[in-house]
């Protein structure tokens, strides 16, 4: 069994990360990771009608971008996992109807990401398939009245609210000998920490991050320590901290080697983003862009990538329901 202790698994083929690629949009292209990415828009629309056609431009353009790089032909790739917050993850849908790629939509909130980096090690290590892409999107304008109000109503936006990130990131893996190393995977399970507020998505997702980060040191034995750096996906200000304290709280102390992806890609200071960056784009975008590069140039050896997501969606916050959380990991190593 590839199965270590409860919910942790040992990749037995080494998979590998090839060639990342990135897209941002203007709020982002304005934040400090902006040299990081390959491609820095100047608008939320790129020439498109809607944010929504413009999400799936994004998407699109990237998985191109990402082949490009690999010098592949798509009739290398056996498979896409890709995923997104639209509505039956049209932008991924639409992005990939002329990709002639076999293509497997997941969704998992802003956990997508590395969720289908978990689907596609599993595929890789288990020989079904030789090279994946693996890709998620978000767009604030579409996010927000999707999930919140239409940005035309002008809506005060409170201290715990975060920014969807505009942008996607994609990343191929690879049984060739290419790239830092997919080591092992820890699925998340759904945590209800009984947050309702839409506004507060930090604090409805720290607690399934808590579980899975625990769960995955635990089942290898493993300390904080060692890794060089333990990022989450969008917990933000308010999520990252309370995520400090969940995990001093076991035993844990995290605080010299943990960041939030939400909280690496804009400056809170000049850019009111409040608590953070927010949706699937941010760890894809900044896994793809900075800390895929870091792996590259050997500042980091060992990372935890750790994405979050809030399992709800308009009608069930008009119902009054609570936002549950989930949190999917994968260790990185060189």
């Amino acid at each position: 069994m590839k199965k270590i202790n409860n919910q942790t698994y040992l990749l037995e083929n080494p998979v590998y990360i090839h060639e990342t690629a990135s897209i941002v949009g203007p709020k982002e292209k304005d934040g400090p990771m902006a040299n990081y990415f390959d491609t820095l828009l100047e608008d939320e629309f790129w020439g498109e009608k809607s944010w929504e056609k413009a999400e799936s431009k994004i998407v699109k353009e990237t998985v191109n971008s990402l082949i490009s790089k690999t010098n592949l032909s798509s009739k290398d790739i056996d498979f896409c996992f890709a995923g997104d917050l639209l509505n039956q993850c049209i932008a991924s849908n639409f992005a990939y109807r002329d990709s002639n790629i076999p293509f497997i939509g997941l969704f998992g909130a802003c956990s997508t990401f590395i969720e289908s980096m978990i689907v596609a090690s599993s595929f890789i290590d288990g020989n079904f398939a030789q090279n994946a892409i693996c890709s998620a999107s978000s767009h604030f304008c579409s996010a927000e009245k999707q999930f919140r109000f239409p940005l035309e109503l002008g809506n005060q936006r409170p201290p715990s609210s975060q920014w969807t990130v505009t942008g996607c990131g994609a990343a191929l893996l690879s049984k060739n000998n290419i790239g830092p190393i997919i080591k092992s995977f820890t699925p998340g399970k759904i945590i209800d920490m009984g947050i309702k507020d839409v506004n507060n998505m930090g604090a409805a997702m720290a607690g399934a991050a808590k579980d899975t980060l625990i769960t995955h040191l635990k089942d290898l034995n493993r300390k904080p320590s060692y890794y060089d750096a333990i990022f989450t996906g969008d917990l933000g200000y308010i999520g990252k901290d309370l995520l400090i304290d969940l995990c001093l709280d076991e035993g844990y102390n995290i605080k010299n080697n943990y960041n939030d992806c939400g909280v690496l890609i804009f400056d809170k200071e000049t850019q009111d983003t409040h608590s953070g960056g927010s949706g699937c784009g941010c760890i894809a975008t900044v896994f793809s862009g900075y800390i895929y590069k870091q792996l590259q140039e050997k500042k980091y050896k060992k990372v935890l990538m750790i994405a979050t997501g809030a399992l709800m969606n308009s009608t069930s916050s008009q119902q009054g329901e609570s936002i549950p959380g989930i949190a999917h990991a994968i260790s990185i190593e060189i």
